[in-house]
């Protein structure tokens, strides 16, 4: 034998591990609790005759219990005029330049062109009528509920 430990390697980190936690702080000794005083009477103690509950005490089945229901959430606001036309450039003219490039649909320089303006001009609206208020102001509604 070579004096090494012929053992697993899961054994041998099982027993490193152990070590370490032999070796980990100050062990705090815990007194053992004292040994509960028997009873002459069996463990099991009689119940009784059973007890009915009046009905405003009783548990309610779950069919009756009071579940909340939000209310119907108001629609989605629509975009009118100028600026549907300007979500439109935003959104929809890159997926219309998409879809050409994918069916390999040739636009002519002059389509392409009013198409880029139109996506630029669209974006450059919505920017320029966002609102104004500033979030930092300290205005605010807080929790709404």
């Amino acid at each position: 034998m070579t004096g090494r430990d012929e053992r697993s390697p899961e054994s041998r980190e099982d027993a490193e591990w152990r070590a370490i936690v032999e070796n980990f702080g100050e062990r705090v000794e815990l007194p053992e609790p004292p040994p509960e005083p028997e009873s002459p009477r069996s463990a099991a103690p009689d119940p009784g005759p059973a007890m009915e509950l009046p009905a405003e005490l009783a548990p309610l089945p779950w069919d009756d219990e009071g579940h909340y229901v939000p209310p119907e959430p108001p629609p989605l606001p629509r975009p009118q005029g100028l600026r549907l036309v300007a979500w439109f450039g935003l959104f929809g003219v890159p997926t219309l330049a998409l879809l050409c490039v994918v069916l390999g649909i040739s636009i002519p320089s002059l389509v392409g062109l009013l198409l880029v303006c139109w996506f630029v001009g669209g974006f450059g609206y919505l920017v320029a009528t966002m609102s104004s208020r500033d979030p930092d102001s300290g205005w605010d509604d807080g929790a709404v509920l």
